[in-house]
């Protein structure tokens, strides 16, 4: 039984050291789209660079983030996250020592990695070495510390590539390893899965990563040579087959199909690709389009963009709150519809824009969908299978989002007609991204349909999350399975 009181000197310690960790994680995905037109810029690389220099990373962490959990479980959290925690590290600094576009692109996949392995082991650490009683206020902690991170991310990384240069955006991490990984070793308790068995999924993994990058990689390159691109294509959705088939043959797979027999869950996850594929597309291209065309500073563009991240840290526990009392099918209808809205409403954004007139309600309309949907969806994600699958379920929901926003990001410009230098050409880039913004809200109006047409209200004993602040715009908090259920309104951060 966990003892670690949160007041205690340890317990300080050891939600400092989670927070650090997954901060790590949360600021790159935030501060790496607003430094993208510098980074092409002192590397003369094209635009399907820059989809890589994001996709990377996505593809080895939501490849392996299912994997990286189980090996927690395996051989130890807080060794894993210490591992995951210097590996991003070292990742980080070849990224910000990256002499060109291909170099930074393989240090980015290697930063996935180490994602994979930190980004679960955070949120287990606090559930395994804290009292029961403290640990609700810990998960919340540790959630809103992540989300204000999350806010940072933005500002931080526009302020950086205005001042010292792209780089450091990457070379940030190295320093806050330095302190995370020592305080982990002195003060965070080992501790392990005593369920866990059987061998790892690791052909699962490997196949799962391959499809996405064979895929992505298709999508990206389509615009350039089309028999590369399907050849390609054709060779990522032969990878997805087998994946799926070694899903199906193996005794400890890392995706258990059956998880999907609920109704319930395929249909949510069905929502989570629509909502997180239209977000991938937008932050990635909103960052860009408020520097190329309407001629901001990285800075002001990282700065604009904060109010989505801001209402998702203020609103985002009252809205789970709503969820519960009025079910799901409302919320994960009217938030997506709200979200096409806002992306609607960027149309506005163009040579000239003014931020208060044009740009901020386009934001905080964005907002306040986001911020309707992410709590109910994670709600009844949790919802939808056995209390002992919930931690399983999370997990695949969260790769999921992750996968979709990858997928995103390599198929909108694709879609929206960009060429390879889009982005160097004002008048260009401005009329593909009203395209792009016009396909994210066709695509969240098809999720909004689909949660109105298959998500209902579940049990009322279900399984609650216990993340209830959420301040990431990229992706759906992750939860552990080790809790109980709970009736709703107890023991909630």
């Amino acid at each position: 039984m966990p003892d670690v009181r949160l007041a205690s000197p340890q317990g300080k310690w050891i939600l400092l050291t989670t927070v650090l960790g997954s901060g790590m994680v949360l600021l790159d995905s935030t501060v790496v789209n607003v430094a993208l037109p510098r980074i092409g810029r002192d590397l003369d690389a094209g635009l399907a660079a820059l989809q890589w220099t994001v996709n990377a990373y996505m593809v080895t962490l939501a490849g392996l983030i299912l994997l990286g959990g189980a090996l927690g479980d395996r051989f130890g959290r807080r060794r894993v996250f210490v591992v995951g925690v210097l590996w991003f590290a070292a990742a980080s600094l070849l990224c910000g020592l990256a002499p060109d576009a291909g170099v930074l692109i393989a240090a980015r996949a290697l930063q996935g990695v180490g994602g994979a392995l930190l980004t679960p082991g955070s949120l287990a650490l606090i559930q395994a070495s804290f009292h029961p009683d403290d640990r609700g206020r810990a998960v919340g902690l540790w959630s809103g510390f992540g989300g204000i991170g999350a806010a940072v991310g933005p500002f931080l990384g526009g302020w950086l590539v205005d001042g010292p240069g792209w780089r450091w955006v990457f070379l940030l991490n190295v320093p806050l390893a330095l302190l995370c990984a020592p305080v982990a070793v002195r003060h965070v308790p080992e501790s392990a899965g005593g369920g866990a068995h059987g061998r790892f999924d690791v052909l699962g993994a490997a196949l799962g990563a391959l499809a996405l990058a064979l895929v992505t990689y298709a999508l990206t390159g389509a615009g350039e040579d089309a028999l590369v691109a399907a050849v390609t294509g054709a060779a990522g959705l032969a990878a997805a087959v087998a994946f799926v088939h070694v899903e199906r043959s193996r005794p400890d797979p890392m995706m258990p199909p059956d998880v999907f027999a609920s109704r319930q869950f395929t249909a949510v996850n069905l929502v989570t690709l629509c909502v997180y594929a239209a977000f991938g597309g937008f932050f990635f291209l909103a960052a860009l389009q408020l520097q190329v065309v309407v001629g901001w500073s990285a800075l002001a563009a990282g700065t604009a963009l904060l109010p989505t991240t801001a209402l998702m840290l203020l609103l985002s526990a009252r809205s789970g709150e709503l969820g519960d009392r009025i079910g799901p099918r409302i919320p994960l209808t009217a938030g997506p519809l709200l979200c096409a809205a806002g992306m609607l409403l960027m149309l506005r954004v163009g040579p000239g824009a003014s931020y208060a007139a044009d740009v901020l309600p386009a934001l905080l309309v964005l907002g306040l969908g986001m911020v309707t949907l992410v709590a109910p969806l994670t709600a009844t994600v949790l919802a939808s299978v056995d209390t002992a699958r919930a931690g399983l379920a999370s997990g695949v929901n969260n790769a999921a989002a992750r996968a979709a926003g990858l997928v995103a990001v390599a198929a909108l410009p694709l879609l929206a007609g960009m060429g390879p230098e889009a982005y160097r050409l004002p008048d260009a880039f401005d009329d593909a991204f009203r395209r792009a913004m016009v396909l994210c809200a066709g695509v969240l109006v098809a999720g909004a349909a689909l949660a109105f047409a298959a998500v209902r209200r579940p049990a009322p004993d279900c399984r609650r999350p216990e993340c209830r602040t959420h301040g990431s715009v990229a992706v759906p908090p992750l939860e552990r399975g080790s809790g109980v259920p709970r009736p709703p309104g107890e023991g909630r951060p």
